[in-house]
């Protein structure tokens, strides 16, 4: 029963990174479809009114937002999916291998929520609004922290689907 919910909560877990890593970039790209095709005639008259350089800021300056609250959600939300996968792979000593996997997923997490994702936000809002042309000193820290961020949600991602495989070869008696 463990096993199975674990796996679950792995899942879980996989997944969430997936969808908001995938929603975090989606967000930014709608900007310029909906700009380029107009949309609806009203969002078209809102665009003309604005200018669509001003309208453009507005929407980066809102899916900027909204991802600021997806990502701070999201890694609150991580460390008690992971405290609980944890406890739900705690067992004999022949799961090291598991329990090291997911306390590193949870200790991603930690950093994200602690380390990481604070200045992204901070160095963020500082450079909303801001001209890009000279690029502001702010935004190489930004770009790697960026980075950062993203290549730990991978590397999380990837020890998620490692942790699952070993689950399921064990609870289908496979040998390691």
């Amino acid at each position: 029963m463990k096993s199975r919910a674990a796996t679950f909560c792995l899942g879980i877990w996989v997944m969430g990174t997936v969808c908001i890593s995938v929603a975090a970039t989606q967000n930014f790209h709608t900007i310029d479809r909906l700009l380029a095709a107009g949309g609806h005639p009203s969002f078209a008259d809102g665009v003309d009114q604005l200018g669509a350089p001003a309208a453009r800021d507005l929407l980066r300056y809102l899916s900027s937002e909204l991802n600021r609250l997806f990502f701070q959600s999201w890694n609150l939300f991580q460390i008690p999916l992971g405290g609980v996968t944890l406890w739900l792979v705690l067992g004999p000593a022949g799961e090291r291998r598991l329990r090291w996997l997911v306390g590193a997923m949870l200790a991603i997490a930690l950093a994200l929520t602690v380390v990481i994702t604070p200045p992204i936000i901070s160095i963020g809002r500082g450079l909303d609004f801001l001209p890009r042309d000279p690029p502001p000193p702010s935004l190489a820290t930004f770009g790697i922290l960026h980075a950062a961020y993203t290549s730990l949600e991978m590397l999380k991602a990837a020890l998620g689907a490692s942790a699952a495989y070993l689950i399921c070869r064990r609870t289908r008696g496979i040998p390691r």
